[in-house]
Order: structure tokens, then C-alpha cells, then sequence
């Protein structure tokens, strides 16, 4: 279930130490990525750092790391126990989420961590992980329509509940190719809490960018402008040729990945994996197959998948063409998330259909991966769509390689 609010979350972590500082970050998209260059940046500093992002990629427990480093499976388990043990004595209904995010909280504490880079999980002003009163930073990276039965209908109104993460004279990173009314939004709400400075990054000026891939330079940008705030206030050096040097060596799975599938189907050419879930992702995502993998007259063969909700009129159009080849499908059961479901057959085939595409429906993974490998041959090959329908392809990825390796 999905619950915004602040108060059950609050009575989980009532009695709970939060010693440690936190780069907190809201946005509909590059909110991740900006979390994992963050957190490489103060680990490569020495500053023992924690990070917690959602969703998890394969395991639940992935979506915490120590030091770059996932935390081990029997800490996530023990502390959560603790948490939901707490909720059930407290009768406190906390949600899914409000678990998993009071769960990271403590095991921060318990690490020992410094400063943790911490994502929210959806909007911010009532998000769980915004019982943080007291952040080194904040940062707000692109807004866009998204989650709208939950934010709002409006750009105003969903960079309204993004902007509630601003605190008083708490230092706010902003992504300044914002569209007017978000920038206009979070002035205001930056003006009525008092929060500052507020540091508007542009996606072309400085050198800071080191990424090869486009898509990530602004990221890059406001994750350097919020670790270089962040290290100002512990009086502590920002060495900007290191961090361009850590920059460099982030990978973050899931997004303009590309990996081998070779072991499941036999194709031999890599395959380009991305979790584009919204409109603004997917413009990103079609833009970077466009001006990489499209070559005259070839189509791009694609998995897909979505979640219900997602708009799909919307978010196809920049990604396929009529000349492309469709496998649509579906993604397992989500972990902690039973309320996340895939579209069903008939609707993710039926807007694929109404833009005079091609497309096929596989209900089981394999099947749909199998399909695509020979529909391909040897153009290129892209899955997208959603990132549970990533995690489904890394994890079916993992079984086949450890049964490999046992064999």
C-alpha cells in the first residue's frame, strides 16, 4: 500500500538515534543516479557514507548500501525484524515503505555512518524519509508529470510536494532546466521556510561533467555542487579532480546499460537495458537509442514492459517507431511492493497496436527475451519500460549463471 504521511513513520523512529547527516533528494527522474554519484563521491573523501534508494535492482536489501558496499542480508533482516516487531507491538500500521525506510535509518545509525545519501520515494513533503528534519543538504533534480493520483495533476503541484524536503538555511541543489513554474515553486517554498542557499546548477556551463553518456552530465553536476556543500559545512576539503576521477568509475545498473544476454537466449550482441518509466525518461532514453543504436532503415527490436498507471500514449511515442519490432510482457511480483502490478496484456498491446506497430505478447520472461533474440538477429536490441521489468531481467540473469557455474 502507499501512504503518504509522516506520522507512523515518526513513531517507528521515535526512540531512534539519527546521528548521522543526510544528502536528501527529490525529483521525478535522475534522482538515483544523483544518490549513487553522491554517495562514490563521499566514500572516495573517506567519509564513511551510507546510501538508500528505491526500488531495490535484485534483492530487497540492495537498496542499502554501507561504503558502496549492499548491506549483508542477516543485518537488513535483523533490523528489520526489530521495525516490524516494533509496528506490530505499537500497533503503529506502518506501510511497506515506512518499514524499509525506518529499517536503512537504523542500520545507518548502527554502521556508524557519517553521511547517508538518502532518495525519496515518492514526491517529498510527506514522504517517509522526510522525517529528516535536519539534512547537510537538499537536492531537486528534473520534475515532471508522474504519479499524478498521488501528487497531483499539475507541474505546480507536484514540484509543490518535491519542494517540501527544503529546510531552514539547509543549502538546495536545483536542476535550473526546470520548467518555470517548478523553478517558480521552489523559490517560493524556498522563501517561506527559509531555506538556503539555493544553487541553481545548469546543464552547460563548467567543466565539473565527465560522463560519456549525456543523459548524465547534469546529474553529475548536482551530485558534485551537493557533496561540495555538504563538505563545506563539516569544514572538510572538496578535492574537484578526485571527484571527477570517482565520477568516472560510477555504474549505476538499469540505466543505459548494456549487458550480455547471451547465456539465456545465445544472442551474441549486447543488449541495451533501461528502467525509462515516465515521459521525461523515456524522451531521454529514445533520444540516446536515436543517436546511437538507430542506423538508416534498421529498426531497434524491443522488450517491453510497464506499470499500471503509467500513461502509455505518452511514454511510447519517443521510443518506437513503425519500422520497430515489439515483444510486450510482463515483470514478476515486486518484493515488499504487492501493490505494483503490470499492465495487462490487452492494454500494453493495444497502445503498442494504435501507433501501427507490431507487437507480440509473451507472458513468461524467457519467452519474451527468446522471441526478441530472434526477431533481432543482429540490429539492436533494447528492453525498457520499467524498472521492475529490469529487476525480473537481472535476477533471471543471476539464476542462469549460478546454475552455469554449478554445472
Amino acid at each position: 500500500m502507499i501512504e503518504l504521511g509522516l506520522a507512523r513513520v515518526g513513531r517507528l523512529l521515535q526512540h531512534t538515534p539519527l546521528p548521522w547527516k543526510a544528502i536528501h533528494v527529490a525529483g521525478t527522474n535522475g534522482k538515483g543516479s544523483v544518490c549513487a554519484y553522491v554517495s562514490a563521491l563521499l566514500h572516495g573523501h573517506g567519509v564513511r557514507c551510507g546510501r538508500f534508494t528505491s526500488p531495490h535492482l535484485i534483492d530487497r536489501w540492495d537498496c542499502i548500501t554501507i561504503n558502496e558496499k549492499v548491506v549483508s542480508e542477516a543485518i537488513f533482516r535483523k533490523v528489520e525484524q526489530r521495525v516490524k516487531d516494533r509496528d506490530r507491538d505499537e500497533e503503529i500500521r506502518a506501510s511497506e515503505f515506512e518499514v524499509l525506510t525506518a529499517t536503512a535509518f537504523e542500520i545507518f545509525t548502527e554502521e556508524n555512518v557519517d553521511i547517508a545519501a538518502i532518495e525519496v520515494g515518492l514526491g517529498g513533503r510527506l514522504d517517509a524519509t522526510n522525517i529528516l528534519k535536519n539534512p547537510l543538504v537538499t537536492v531537486i533534480t528534473k520534475i515532471g508529470m508522474d504519479h499524478e493520483s498521488f501528487l497531483g495533476s499539475t507541474l505546480k503541484e507536484i514540484a509543490y510536494q518535491k519542494a517540501g524536503i527544503l529546510k531552514k538555511e539547509v543549502p538546495c541543489v536545483v536542476d535550473a532546466t526546470n520548467d518555470s513554474t517548478v523553478l517558480d515553486v521552489i523559490h517560493e517554498c524556498a522563501k517561506e521556510v527559509q531555506a538556503g542557499p539555493v544553487l541553481y546548477v545548469p546543464s552547460d556551463s563548467g567543466s565539473e561533467a565527465v560522463s560519456s553518456k549525456p543523459h548524465q552530465v547534469l546529474n553529475q553536476k548536482l551530485a558534485l555542487a551537493a557533496v561540495r556543500e555538504a563538505m563545506k559545512a563539516r569544514g572538510s576539503k572538496f578535492d574537484e579532480v578526485l571527484s571527477r576521477s570517482i565520477m568516472d568509475q560510477v555504474l549505476w545498473p538499469g540505466r543505459l546499460q548494456h549487458l550480455s544476454i547471451e547465456v539465456l537466449t545465445g544472442r551474441n550482441d549486447l543488449v541495451l537495458l533501461d528502467g525509462a518509466h515516465n515521459v521525461q525518461s523515456a524522451e531521454v532514453l529514445g533520444a540516446y537509442i536515436n543517436t546511437t543504436l538507430r542506423k538508416a532503415g534498421e529498426p531497434i527490436t524491443w522488450v517491453l514492459s510497464a506499470s499500471q498507471g503509467k500513461d502509455l500514449k505518452q511514454m511510447l511515442p519517443p521510443l518506437i517507431q513503425e519500422s520497430d519490432y515489439v515483444v510486450a510482457t510482463g515483470f514478476g511480483p515486486v518484493d515488499g511492493m504487492p501493490w505494483v502490478k503490470a499492465q495487462t496484456q490487452d492494454d500494453i498491446v493495444n497502445a503498442i497496436e494504435a501507433m501501427g506497430v507490431g507487437v507480440v505478447y509473451e507472458d513468461n520472461l524467457f519467452d519474451a527475451l527468446t522471441e526478441a533474440t530472434a526477431m533481432a538477429g543482429r540490429s539492436p536490441m533494447v528492453i525498457a519500460g520499467s524498472l521492475y521489468l529490469v529487476s525480473d531481467v537481472l535476477r533471471l540473469l543471476r539464476r542462469r549463471m549460478r546454475q552455469t557455474l554449478k554445472s
